[in-house]
C-alpha cells in the first residue's frame, strides 16, 4: 500500500531541521533492508526482506485439548469460580440490566460469592466484569516500602483490613493465601506453625495497602469456546466493556497514588500469553507502584528539557512523513513504531492533560476506543506487551500519555548481543497494512468504534499532540 500520492499537504508545515534528521531514524536501503534508530530510546534495529515472512503468530497447538464441563469458569485461580484463590477483593465492576455500569468495593467475604449478576455481556457465565485485587507475588513488596519508608496503612486500608479481619470467612481466607505464600516461597509446614499470628497478619498488610494489583477480566475463554486455545483477549470485548476496563484500571492508579504517598510512578502494563511473560495466561493487567521513574522515562524527561514538543517532533510527525500513521479519532492517534526489537504499535493521547487520571470521559475513551482497535487486529493469538507512559506524577515537563503494544513474536540471539543491532521481523510500513488490513474488516463487522478513522481517512495534520501547550 503506497500512501505517496494522499495529498493531504502536510510535509510544508513540519519543522525544518527535523525533515533534514527523518533520514537518521528511518533509512530504506537499495535492498529493502530499512534501518531504523528509536529516537526515544536509540535502539538500532533492522528490518530485513526474507524475515520478514516468518509466522508472526504465537498460534494454538496443533491440537488442543477440549474443554471439560465447568471448565469455562474455573480453569485457573483468576476465574470467576475461585474468588478467594486470590488475595482480598478490593473493588469489582458490574454491567446492570439497565446498561449502566456499578463498581462495588471492599466486598464482605461473605458476600463475594452471593454479588453475581448473570447476565453480564462479555459471555453468559460471567458474575462480574472486572476484579481488582492485590498480586500474590508483589514485584515491589509492602516490606520494602516498611522497611525503607516507615510506611504503613492509610487510615481507610486499615480499616477495610480490620473489617475484613473480623468476618472468619475473611480471617480464613487470608490464612489459606498466605499459608499458599509461603509455602510457594519454600518456608515449611513446621516452620509456618511456629509464626506468631501478629506477624501472620502484618504480612496481610500486602493485600490491604500493597502497591502491585491486577485488573483481572471476568472470562478465561471466548463465548461458546469448545477448546483451550480459545482464550479471552482485550479485542474479544466490546468498544464499551474496554472503555470500562481501562477507566477501571485509572481509578485504580488513583487510589494507589492516594495510599501511599511515597510511590513517585505507577509502571501499568499487560502481559498477554506465556512468550509476552504472562505467568497465567488469562486477561489481566498488572499495576505497580515505585519510588523511582525507571531509566527510559527519565531519559524522556531529559529529551522534555531540551525541547518540549519532542513527542510531536520525532513521534507523531516522524511517523506521518514515513506514512506509518493508520488510525485516529478526536483525542488520540496510532502509528507503527520506529526502532523497536519487537513490532510495535504506539497510540498518543492528543490531550493537554498528560496523566490517564487528569483525562475528561471522552479523552479516556478516545485512547481507549484505539487500544482495543489495535489488540482486535493484532488477533487473539499473539504475544503482546501493552505498556503505559505519562508523565511522573512529581514532574514539571509533561510527556503525553501513550501506550504502546509490542508484538512479542521474535527472540533476540547472538547477532544482536554481539552487535546490539536488532532484528525486527516484521518491517513497520507492513505492521502498519496488517493492522489496517484487519481494521478495515473489523469496522465491516461492527466491532470496532465508530469514531475511528482508519487509513486515508486520518487528518494527520503536524503537532497533533496538545500536552507542550500547558
Amino acid at each position: 500500500m503506497d500512501w505517496s500520492t494522499r495529498g493531504n499537504g502536510c510535509s510544508a508545515n513540519f519543522s525544518l531541521r527535523y525533515i533534514m534528521q527523518y533520514s537518521n531514524y528511518y533509512t530504506v536501503m537499495a535492498d529493502g533492508t530499512i534501518k531504523q534508530i528509536n529516537p526515544f530510546t536509540d535502539n538500532e534495529v533492522w528490518s530485513v526482506p526474507g524475515r520478514a515472512g516468518k509466522p508472526s503468530s504465537n498460534g494454538p497447538s496443533p491440537a488442543p485439548r477440549l474443554l471439560l464441563p465447568g471448565e469455562e469458569t474455573s480453569f485457573c485461580a483468576f476465574c470467576p469460580d475461585h474468588l478467594f484463590e486470590t488475595p482480598p477483593e478490593k473493588s469489582r465492576l458490574f454491567k446492570n440490566p439497565d446498561g449502566s455500569f456499578q463498581r462495588v468495593d471492599h466486598l464482605p467475604p461473605t458476600e463475594m460469592e452471593h454479588n453475581r449478576i448473570d447476565h453480564a455481556s462479555m459471555t453468559d457465565h460471567a458474575p462480574w466484569l472486572f476484579r481488582r485485587v492485590p498480586n500474590l507475588f508483589e514485584i515491589v513488596t509492602v516490606e520494602y516500602w516498611k522497611k525503607n519508608y516507615n510506611y504503613f496503612l492509610a487510615p481507610q486500608n486499615l480499616a477495610w483490613k480490620e473489617m475484613y479481619l473480623a468476618d472468619d470467612a475473611g480471617l480464613r481466607h487470608v490464612h489459606e493465601i498466605l499459608r499458599y505464600k509461603l509455602r510457594s516461597s519454600g518456608v515449611s509446614e513446621e516452620r509456618m506453625e511456629t509464626i506468631p499470628e501478629s506477624e501472620l497478619l502484618a504480612m496481610s498488610d500486602a493485600f490491604f495497602g500493597g502497591g502491585h494489583e491486577l485488573i483481572i477480566a471476568a472470562p478465561h475463554f471466548t463465548a461458546g469456546a469448545t477448546d483451550v486455545s480459545e482464550l479471552f483477549s482485550s479485542g474479544d470485548m466490546t468498544p464499551e466493556e474496554h472503555y470500562h476496563y481501562i477507566r477501571f484500571t485509572i481509578e485504580a492508579m488513583k487510589d494507589i497514588f492516594a495510599s501511599n504517598r511515597y510511590i513517585r510512578y505507577i509502571s501499568v502494563f499487560q502481559n498477554w500469553l506465556a512468550p509476552a511473560g504472562a505467568s497465567v495466561e488469562h486477561l489481566h493487567k498488572q499495576l505497580v507502584g515505585i519510588d523511582d521513574w525507571g531509566a527510559s522515562i527519565r531519559h524522556q524527561v531529559d529529551m522534555l528539557r531540551q525541547d518540549p514538543n519532542i513527542f510531536n517532533e520525532l513521534g507523531v510527525n516522524l511517523a506521518g512523513m514515513q506514512n506509518l500513521i493508520f488510525a485516529e479519532n478526536e483525542h488520540a492517534i496510532a502509528y507503527a513504531g520506529i526502532g523497536h526489537r519487537h513490532p510495535t504499535i504506539e497510540i498518543f493521547s492528543k490531550s493537554y492533560s498528560s496523566r490517564p487520571y487528569e483525562h475528561s470521559d471522552e479523552e479516556v475513551r478516545s485512547i481507549s476506543d484505539l487500544i482495543h482497535a489495535c489488540h482486535a487486529a493484532s488477533g487473539s493469538h499473539i504475544s503482546s506487551n501493552e505498556e503505559w507512559y505519562y508523565t511522573p506524577v512529581d514532574a514539571v515537563y509533561q510527556m503525553p500519555w501513550h501506550v504502546l503494544i509490542k508484538w512479542r513474536i521474535n527472540t533476540s540471539a547472538g547477532f544482536e548481543g554481539g552487535t546490539s543491532i536488532y532484528i525486527n521481523p516484521v518491517a513497520p510500513l507492513e505492521l502498519r497494512d496488517r493492522v489496517v488490513t484487519n481494521l478495515h474488516r473489523l469496522r465491516s463487522e461492527g466491532k470496532l468504534s465508530h469514531s475511528i478513522r482508519i487509513a486515508q481517512e486520518c487528518e494527520i495534520r503536524p503537532n497533533p499532540l496538545r500536552y507542550y501547550l500547558q
